[in-house]
């Protein structure tokens, strides 16, 4: 195997770039953007096209993923290529962080790369990549976003930039860098305002109730990002206002954002928690990842997705049947689920049948169609399924309203 140049004792571009090829290639057969050719490095400030000067875009993950073939720093990185760095790690992580196999930067990202340690003006140029990311559209990597009208898009992705943007908020405390502490800080609360803001406006309408139980499943997740963004604050800093009003949004912080979040938290233990898995059944299904439109969406609600796994150009019989065949596995793997049952009953009702595939099942495989707890599931019809879940989820509703007097 060639050896694949690290970059400061990290993961190298080259490398980093192959695992978003690997995971993603739809991205890489007809881009909505022109790659960039030729993209020399520059100290922070300089006239000349960098990485992170492509981040202020809409699809600024992509111009920075296109360009970062091109992108080959010395063995003594500059300041410059530092910050280029952290653009691609980020990028390179927002686009995959939806899809099966997502890069492992998100440490990276959240603390190791915000270091106090490096210049003032590296960590600032940083600090513009990561809020030019709060508006990047992620429609072409993520089947998981919420529309909440005017509220915009709600998705697990805000997570991952709250993680990060806590974690240049701790670099940026912890330098005395007021005037970039206090505008992180404000996007920060924004943000983490917005998404409880979507959840109390669907909690106000009428017959939301599997809206309501999306958002919560994201807005829970989203709380556990912001508290990894924040455990690489230095400890001396643990005790600052700013930690106090963002950690713990799920757990013991209760009335922060008018104890949403701890609405949130609620729906998500009772109902969702079970489905909060990484997903590693699906993660060695190649076939999965030649398309956008195969992206998962939130679980449990996976009844059209499974339709569409059935029916997409892009799988053969063979592809159906690898896919059937992690999720029959995945079924037996992980307690409690039922989004992989709902696929199922998707794929099921779409083809008249699993059967339909049977044959192309590995037999260790094939004997799990006969499971009474799947064939309970297949003859739970989606219109069913859903109403119970309405009606749990109100009745969870109210016992929260209780719980808050």
């Amino acid at each position: 195997m060639t050896e694949v140049r690290r970059f400061n004792g990290l993961i190298g571009p080259a490398n980093l770039l192959g695992l978003v090829r690997n995971t993603a290639p739809f991205l890489f057969g007809s881009p909505p953007v022109q790659p960039v050719q030729s993209v020399p490095t520059a100290p922070v400030g300089s006239s000349v096209t960098t990485l992170h000067a492509l981040a202020d875009h809409a699809l600024g993950w992509q111009r920075i993923i296109a360009a970062g073939a091109a992108f080959a720093p010395g063995e003594e990185p500059t300041a410059g290529e530092r910050v280029d760095y952290y653009a691609l790690c980020l990028a390179c992580h927002f686009a995959t962080v939806a899809t099966f196999i997502p890069t492992d930067v998100d440490a990276k990202i959240r603390g190791v790369l915000w270091d106090a340690r490096e210049e003032r003006g590296a960590l600032r140029a940083m600090a513009e990549v990561a809020l030019a990311a709060q508006r990047w559209d992620l429609a072409p990597v993520s089947a998981r976003l919420i529309d909440c009208g005017a509220l915009g898009i709600v998705s697990g992705h805000n997570g991952e930039w709250l993680g990060t943007a806590c974690g240049a908020l701790g670099c940026f405390l912890a330098t005395g860098d007021g005037d970039y502490a206090e505008r992180l800080y404000a996007a920060i609360v924004a943000e983490v305002e917005r998404g409880a803001a979507a959840l109390r406006a669907a909690l106000r309408t009428k017959d939301q109730e599997l809206a309501v139980l999306r958002l919560a499943g994201v807005l829970t997740h989203n709380a556990g990002d912001i508290d990894q963004g924040l455990s690489f604050w230095r400890s001396d800093l643990q005790s600052h206002p700013h930690f106090r009003a963002l950690a713990r949004l799920a757990h013991e912080n209760l009335d922060a954002f008018a104890g949403t979040y701890q609405v949130a938290a609620l729906l998500y233990k009772q109902l969702l928690a079970a489905e909060g898995h990484r997903n590693y059944p699906l993660r060695a299904v190649k076939a999965l990842r030649v398309s956008r439109d195969l992206l998962l969406p939130i679980s449990p609600l996976l009844d059209h997705w499974g339709e569409t796994i059935a029916v997409h150009p892009a799988l053969d019989h063979e592809g159906r049947a690898e896919v059937v065949a992690a999720l029959l596995s995945g079924c037996k793997k992980i307690p409690g689920q039922v989004g992989y049952y709902r696929a199922l009953c998707g794929i099921d009702q779409a083809l008249g049948g699993l059967e339909q595939l049977a044959k192309r099942l590995p037999g260790g495989v094939r004997v799990l169609l006969k499971d009474g707890e799947l064939r309970r599931a297949l003859a739970l019809r989606q219109g069913s399924f859903e109403s119970t879940l309405r009606k749990r989820t109100a009745a969870l509703l109210v016992e929260a309203r209780v719980r808050r007097g």
